[in-house]
């Protein structure tokens, strides 16, 4: 008989974990059609109208009757609005704590101003798009050299370009989420040294930035522009020299047992499928709560992929202030997208609908689970610091890079991401943990991904594949590479988030 798993008893689909041929039966109920493998069957008959629910919550309503045995997707379902009980902090409740002397530890580099890194690089940053093949040719120039086998403790040269830039008004919001997304990564504790290069003339200006935020060009960070230096060539020859000057530096860092609480996990999910909210997110989430208890962080992100998921999440809010926070900013996306003639069911993708994902309130809470269970401590602008411990929440857009480089600018020195479709991602500085949310994308996607979530399905519990994941969280934190390190991923990933007109 074809696997099948009902999520809640208040449900009136189920989710076929295999494929089933028309006629076919999951239980007692014969397929009317062929349903795909992560889709979703009705258990009973539903009326027009009525809502679909999946993990005990709405995810839509039936555009028509839809008769047992049916098919349930985008064909016969619609979304609409519908009233949500935010009830804020109702479900919030004292976190449990491991014991200090009994926390686990990890090998990491605890920097001058406290923070701990997992890992140890130098970056080319850029303040515009006019000067990144310049950063590109500074980080390969020196990466060629062969240099790096004389310093065994720096991961290698970076370079972090962008698109943007100039072009934009200098008092506006693309502006100031660029200086905070840069300023973010220049002090993120996976960065050992930095060279800021600038072509000179942008609306990004190099002094006004350090000025904004106190910097001081030192050993270790330094700044230049290709007009002031001379052109292309004698810049990235003076780029080159700075990072060499550097490296000693940077090289004697070393990795001490730091405790687990200084681990700030950003959470991903992309490529999401109908196994993704029953298999890698909760198992993630069970991960995140093991890290909460141990006093670290996680960042929940991704505004619109939370959206029709965010009464759960402020039920579990700590304070009413943290609950209000994080509606106002998914009424700021409803205004965002009816601006841009979009609507927030634009999400899901195609891909995420071929498998099995039909609106994006089925997506959301299942990506939700990412969460786990602990208490909400906090809601923060994209790339704001994030200095709260526990689960907080970052204000992103759902599109992964540009997410991803809002937690990495906040502080973020380790992330995971899930995936049912199969996304290839890494995100220097950050080390990225893929876990795939079946067995048959792990294996088709084999040297991408980390961690096998799909023997859930099989019998494997949420409670123990956490602790795989929370042990790979350790291990890759120690310096254990990834999969996306070994294959190269990480410098064209960072992408930040641009608002306003481009001028």
């Amino acid at each position: 008989m074809a696997r099948f798993i009902k999520l809640s008893h208040a449900d009136n689909i189920l989710l076929a974990v295999d494929p089933l041929a028309a006629g076919e039966k999951a239980g007692d109920i014969a397929a009317r059609t062929r349903i795909p493998r992560g889709h979703k069957m009705a258990m009973r008959d539903i009326a027009a109208d009525e809502p679909i629910v999946k993990y005990g919550q709405t995810i839509g309503f039936a555009r028509g009757p839809i008769a047992v045995g049916d098919w349930v997707h985008e064909h016969n379902v619609y979304l609409r609005d519908f009233e949500r009980d935010y009830g804020y902090g109702a479900d919030a409740r004292q976190t449990p704590v491991v014991p200090e002397g009994e926390r686990a530890t990890f090998m990491g580099y605890r920097r001058p101003n406290g923070k701990v890194g997992t890992r140890n690089y130098i970056a080319t940053l850029t303040s515009v798009n006019c000067s990144a093949s310049v950063a590109r040719f500074i980080a390969e120039e020196v990466n060629r050299s062969g240099i790096l086998r004389d310093y065994p403790n720096v991961d290698g040269i970076i370079s972090l370009v962008h698109g943007t830039g100039c072009g934009i008004d200098t008092k506006g919001p693309a502006y100031d989420l660029l200086k905070r997304t840069q300023w973010g990564f220049a002090t993120n504790p996976n960065v050992g040294g930095v060279l800021m290069v600038g072509l000179g003339c942008e609306a990004f200006q190099i002094p006004r930035w350090m000025q904004s935020y106190g910097i001081e060009e030192n050993t270790t960070f330094r700044t230049m522009t290709i007009q002031e230096t001379g052109g292309t060539r004698k810049t990235v020859d003076a780029g080159v020299k700075a990072i060499v000057e550097m490296l000693p530096i940077v090289n004697a860092a070393r990795r001490t047992p730091q405790p687990a609480s200084e681990l700030v996990l950003a959470l991903q999910c992309g490529g999401s499928d109908g196994y993704s909210g029953i298999s890698a997110n909760p198992a993630l989430g069970a991960a995140v709560d093991l890290l909460v208890a141990q006093g670290g962080t996680a960042v929940l992100s991704e505004t619109p992929e939370i959206y029709g998921a965010e009464h759960l999440l402020t039920r579990r809010a700590e304070s009413r202030a943290v609950g209000e926070k994080l509606i106002e900013r998914i009424r700021w996306w409803e205004d965002y997208t009816a601006r841009h003639d979009m609507e927030m069911n634009n999400n899901p993708s195609p891909g995420n609908k071929l498998g099995g994902l039909t609106t994006i309130l089925e997506k959301s809470l299942g990506a939700s689970a990412k969460g786990g269970t602990t208490n909400l401590r906090a809601v923060l602008e994209y790339a704001e610091p994030i200095n709260e411990r526990g689960l907080v929440f970052m204000d992103t857009p759902g599109y992964d890079p540009v997410s991803a480089t809002g937690q990495v600018a906040g502080g973020a020195n380790i992330l995971c991401f899930t995936t049912g479709r199969g996304s290839a991602f890494g995100c220097k500085p950050t080390p990225s943990i893929k876990l795939a949310s079946n067995s048959f994308i792990f294996e088709q996607m084999r040297d991408d991904m980390d961690i096998n979530c799909g023997d859930i399905l099989d019998g494997v519990t949420l409670a123990e594949k956490g602790e795989e994941i929370f042990a790979e969280i350790l291990r890759v934190a120690s310096g254990g590479r990834t999969r996306s390190e070994v294959l190269g991923y990480g410098d064209n990933e960072f992408v930040p988030w641009s608002l306003g007109a481009t001028m």
